[in-house]
């Protein structure tokens, strides 16, 4: 597996990392726990070294089936995990008080069976809350040795640099995908210019770009995708060619899918780390094949002249859930 550094913050991690959340939660049942521990060793044998989790993933139960699996492994691997909603409950509402961080740091070490955090987020900005306050609460936590890399998750602009004046940002953590490309208008330049490694999730669409959803498809009750306008049944036919162009890259390359996808998000930046996520061995091995795909610079440009003439439709949130998003 090649390797890719965040930024210039030094932090080195595979190429292609794995977001645990749907092993737990959010995209129907829980996958069994002894299933998911060896899916996670499993990518641990294939060269894949950065784990993303949070403590509401669950809650909780994720971030504890994250550090009994990787405990064998603990020195080799790279663990990152988030800070941020009230009680560790996603419906909670946000809580980035110094004294709540602090908390949720000294319980997640605990579940993740660890003495250090490699990479701590803050999960979603909460208006409540100073930046500055919230980036020197992590700055003590790293001078004592408990967190080591400050990292945001779908922050906007402003709340970037007034983190990163305080504390070194490592990683901004945001959906980027060929169907949400919205972090190229304002935040990667902003990025670019800090030294702030990327690191994307949902890479894949929440599924969607591996050309297996159609309009047909059906979600368990407690998928999250069941709320999300853009799964609902006409938009994902509307959105169908976007995977027609995947597939016929795909066709001329020996690859999938999905692994385009994710080759192309590799080309757009070195210090771009996607997170796809995914319950299935074979999944796991398909994405972390995707790191020795190369698109060249033809390659690059007919994607990005065909991405222009199609316009993805459906919200990537409901409402809800958007007013959490870019603060």
């Amino acid at each position: 597996m090649k390797k890719r550094t965040l930024g210039k913050s030094g932090l080195e991690v595979s190429a292609i990392g794995l977001g645990c959340m749907g092993l737990s939660f959010a995209y129907g049942p829980a996958t069994d726990k002894q299933e998911a521990i060896r899916l996670i060793r499993a990518a641990v044998d294939l060269g894949v070294d950065f784990f993303d989790t949070a403590e509401v993933y669950g809650p909780f139960t994720n971030e504890e089936l994250v550090g009994e699996a990787l405990a064998p492994y603990r020195d080799r691997v790279t663990i990152a995990t988030k800070f941020g909603f009230r009680n560790g409950d996603v419906g909670g509402g946000l809580d980035s008080r110094p004294e709540r961080i602090r908390a949720v740091a000294e319980a997640s070490l605990k579940r993740l069976r660890t003495d250090r955090i490699d990479l701590f987020y803050q999960h979603r900005v909460d208006p409540n809350v100073p930046m500055e306050d919230v980036a020197g609460a992590v700055k003590d936590l790293i001078r004592e040795g408990k967190v080591r890399h400050f990292g945001l998750s779908e922050a906007g602009v402003a709340a970037i640099r007034r983190a990163h004046a305080v504390q070194p940002v490592t990683a901004l953590q945001s959906e980027y995908s060929m169907w949400w490309r919205e972090p190229e208008q304002t935040v990667l330049p902003v990025l670019e210019e800090l030294g702030i490694g990327f690191v994307p999730f949902s890479p894949l669409g929440k599924g969607y770009l591996t050309g297996t959803i159609d309009a047909a498809t059906t979600f368990a009750k407690n998928d999250f995708r069941n709320t999300v306008p853009r799964f609902a049944p006409e938009a994902r036919q509307a959105n169908r060619a976007l995977v027609d162009l995947l597939h016929r890259i795909a066709t001329t390359r020996n690859a999938t899918p999905a692994q385009i996808a994710l080759a192309w998000l590799l080309a757009q930046k070195p210090w771009i780390v996607p997170i796809p996520g995914t319950t299935k061995l074979h999944r796991l091995e398909e994405n972390v094949d995707a790191a020795a795909v190369t698109l060249n610079a033809e390659d690059l440009r007919q994607i990005d002249s065909a991405l222009a003439t199609i316009e993805v439709q459906g919200a990537r949130y409901s409402a809800e859930r958007q007013r959490l998003v870019n603060q």
